[in-house]
């Protein structure tokens, strides 16, 4: 056993709910591995220049790619396929994506000329799936390094141009390389709800079955690339990248410039409590929908052992998505809605009559693990507004009761706290409009864990936005709202939590 796994608890023993996370802290010391990292010479030309939607609304088919797995770990053969119409050789460049000195970006490699070609789009299957499932040939393969710390990885696409006249285009593929060492953060990208969006190649994303939005039984493959954003903006640099840079980008940003230690991981690594308690706190960021049941599973039993759940996100754990084997048998490739996680009730089956046609209850409640759910109207925007002040999480903030954080609630949120849960105290709340006119209502929340830990719900996908301001970054705006980028309130009171959940209230980075 190597002394990552040495040091991490015993999957029993978390089950049993026998070790808390003090036992699982006490003897590790903070890593300095994200401080040094980021002390590295940053890159400045991380970013697409050049991108063209030349098929239907989202998908460039110029240059396109994907990996053949969401995360890696050191050591693994990293695959990466990539298809270019009209065929030609290109380049690729590696990015573990950070502070960097305010950059955002280390390039890790650089591979030149490599063969490019054009690579078959797949048949979509039969109902109730409509699976399209590329099985492209790897255009590169080569053995994690070592050195590589975990974080999320950028790979840029260019083509090369025949001739002088002839524009370069470029696109994105996007994985995470985890580890399983003891860490303060865990944080988990939310790609599956990527994925269940991703409209590529032409409308084949979980919300555009005939039989409607949320049908039951379609499924998509994380073997496909990823086409833009296809919602509530069009930024280029979604393009290969899912939605890592609008929602999350900030927040891991943020963190390593602040010098957390943070480990990053995909949903699909969260299905085992052992991963989880290896840490302090685990993040959940920005859009983070469609669970697996075994990641509620784990995340349940990851409370109940100490450690603090930190949901900076909206509309979490919604849909229940297992996870299925690709054609070829590799694990955890295709995502299938199932149901949902909690009853849905009378008054949202009567407003959205046709949005959830049998679609039925597939896991249990969210507010058991969240504080709160996702509740009709599902998306619009409104101001963040204080009402509990004296609380330690607005310590330093001088926010008052009834004052806003303009627009950072949105688009999609939490309320509806559970009334069951002992302790729970609702921190902000208020209305929120979607389409500007229906009204419907938000409540971030927390709530005492087992063994010292806690449990808090920021209530809104644009909690990130409050944080910083990366270089291409994109402000949203939907529902006629928009939040206003990097608050002070915002950072402060995400400090002030990250503190408490790290078990060290007297210090503030």
């Amino acid at each position: 056993m190597n002394q990552a796994n040495s040091r991490r608890i015993n999957r029993r023993e978390v089950l049993a709910g026998g070790v808390t996370l003090a036992a699982a802290g006490s003897g590790a010391a903070r890593s300095d591995r994200v401080r040094r990292e980021n002390a590295r010479a940053g890159a400045a030309d991380w970013q697409l220049t050049r991108v063209r939607i030349n098929e239907g609304k989202w998908r460039t088919s110029l240059i396109e790619g994907y990996c053949g797995q969401q995360s890696y770990r050191a050591g693994e053969t990293l695959r990466i396929c990539v298809s270019t119409d009209p065929p030609r050789r290109f380049h690729l460049d590696l990015y573990r994506m950070g502070y960097y000195g305010g950059s955002g970006a280390r390039r890790v490699g650089r591979w030149e000329a490599l063969p490019g070609r054009l690579q078959p789009v797949p048949a979509i299957g039969p109902l109730p799936g409509r699976l399209r499932e590329c099985r492209w040939e790897p255009s590169l393969e080569f053995s994690v390094p070592e050195e590589w710390l975990s974080g999320v990885y950028l790979g840029k696409l260019t083509t090369l141009p025949e001739s002088r006249s002839e524009p370069y285009w470029q696109s994105y593929v996007i994985f995470v390389i985890r580890d399983e060492r003891p860490a303060d953060l865990l944080f988990q990208v939310s790609d599956n709800t990527w994925q269940a969006y991703n409209q590529w190649p032409l409308a084949e994303s979980l919300y555009t079955h005939p039989e409607g939005a949320h049908a039951a039984g379609v499924s998509v493959s994380f073997d496909r690339p990823y086409g833009m954003y296809p919602q509530i903006f069009q930024p280029a640099l979604s393009i290969g990248s899912g939605e890592f840079l609008l929602w999350e980008f900030p927040l891991c940003f943020w963190l390593e410039q602040k010098h957390y230690d943070v480990t990053y991981a995909s949903n699909s690594d969260c299905l085992d409590p052992a991963f989880l308690t290896r840490a302090r706190a685990f993040l959940s960021v920005g859009h983070d929908e469609y669970w697996d049941p075994r990641q509620y599973q784990a995340a349940e039993a990851a409370i109940q052992a100490g450690v603090s759940y930190l949901w900076l996100s909206g509309n979490s754990v919604f849909i229940t998505s297992p996870f299925l084997p690709s054609h070829d048998g590799w694990p955890k490739r295709i995502i299938t809605r199932t149901g949902t996680y909690g009853a849905l009730r009378e008054e949202e089956l009567a407003a959205y009559p046709t949005l959830f046609p049998g679609i039925t209850q597939g896991g249990p409640d969210e507010r058991r693990i969240i504080g709160a759910r996702s509740v009709v109207p599902f998306n619009g925007g409104g101001d963040w507004t204080c009402v509990k002040p004296g609380h330690w999480v607005f310590e330093g903030t001088r926010m008052r009761r009834g004052e806003s954080i303009p627009g950072l609630v949105g688009w999609e949120h939490h309320g509806d706290p559970d009334p069951d849960r002992a302790g729970l105290e609702v921190l902000a709340e208020g209305p929120v409009w979607a389409g500007g006119t229906q009204e419907g209502r938000y409540a971030a929340t927390i709530f005492p864990g087992p063994a010292g830990n806690l449990v808090f719900n920021a209530a809104t996908i644009f909690w990130s936005q409050g944080l910083s301001s990366p270089p291409g970054h994109l402000l949203p705006w939907s529902h006629w709202s928009r939040p206003h980028g990097p608050d002070q309130r915002v950072q402060r009171i995400t400090r002030n939590v990250l503190r408490r959940a790290l078990g060290s209230p007297g210090v503030e980075r």
